[in-house]
């Protein structure tokens, strides 16, 4: 009776190793291309100028960080920019010039708006304060409200709205910040208004990953050579050996008459390709349903 149930047991471990396993191959797949611009802070806290950027900085980092998203730098376009135009005048020798190019495209902007930034102390004893940074007896809260968008950045259209907020305390012996500060500092993370910003950011990452998860993953087809589809997108972007994807052909666009906004367009389907080599910018594919001869440059990869 022990073996068979040692043998239960085994083979359940088993069971859920695999289980898992399989989950995590489905969960895996190509990153979204994201960019965080402009959180507004409308908190009230005016002395604090950079907080509206320095937020946006620490989540753009923070969704680096996670691996699950191809992020993209839109704080230093100006300075990406002017350095293209400055090697584009012929006034710097050409080795050590930028390319003028475009910049890549986001599918999908991350924005929004601090509506709560705060702390407060409750009883015990004032204490000490060095540098700004105070020490005593009190207990002190924190508490910090963001309202994230994620935004179709092709067609202007909030995808989806959410209130993300952290809170957290510090009782006995703690710590407070006063003053001028930058949210990305040591000594601001030890406080609780350092801890509940860390709280709201690793809520933000993983709401916007919750809601693009669901979304299709977007890319083109670059050329198609001797059978191969070439796609614009490689292992930096999460593409590996095997993924399988749908080619669609873009229809005519419908266009509001009203607005003017586009409303969609109706796609054809015209293949399916599978992955077979995978490089750091481009990948290539063969076709496993349909002919690759109809496949045209810019036409759309889905996933």
């Amino acid at each position: 009776m022990n073996r068979v149930f040692r043998f239960l047991n085994i083979f359940f471990l088993v069971l859920t190793i695999s289980t898992g396993i399989v989950s995590a191959k489905d969960l895996s797949g190509p990153k979204k291309t994201v960019a965080v611009v402009g959180f507004e802070n409308t908190s009230g806290l005016r002395s604090y100028v950079n907080l509206g950027n320095d937020f946006t900085t620490q989540l753009t980092d923070a969704l680096i960080q996670s691996g699950k998203f191809t992020v993209l730098s839109r704080t230093e376009l100006a300075e990406v920019f002017g350095e293209q135009d400055l090697a584009a005048s012929g006034r710097m020798a050409k080795s050590l010039t930028a390319q003028k190019g475009k910049a890549i495209p986001a599918q999908i902007l991350v924005t929004g708006k601090i509506t709560e930034f705060q702390k407060g102390t409750e009883g015990g004893s004032q204490g000490i304060s060095i540098s700004g940074i105070s020490i005593g007896g009190s207990k002190s809260t924190a508490h910090i409200a963001v309202i994230v968008q994620i935004i179709d950045s092709t067609t202007g259209q909030v995808l989806d709205s959410k209130r993300v907020e952290g809170k957290a305390e510090a009782g006995g012996f703690s710590i407070g910040y006063s003053g001028s500060f930058d949210i990305g500092t040591s000594s601001f993370k030890k406080t609780p208004l350092g801890k509940a910003t860390q709280i709201t950011i690793d809520r933000a990452v993983d709401y916007i990953a919750s809601e693009l998860s669901g979304m299709p993953w977007k890319g083109k087809v670059v050329t198609v050579k001797d059978g191969l589809v070439y796609v614009n997108s490689g292992s930096n972007a999460g593409i590996d050996s095997g993924m399988t994807f749908a080619v669609w052909r873009k229809g005519e666009s419908l266009i509001d008459p009203e607005t003017g906004i586009e409303l969609g367009s109706e796609n054809e389907k015209i293949a399916d390709i599978q992955i077979t080599e995978v490089y750091s910018k481009y990948s290539k594919a063969k076709v496993v349903m349909g002919d690759a001869s109809v496949i045209q440059r810019s036409d759309l990869v889905l996933k």
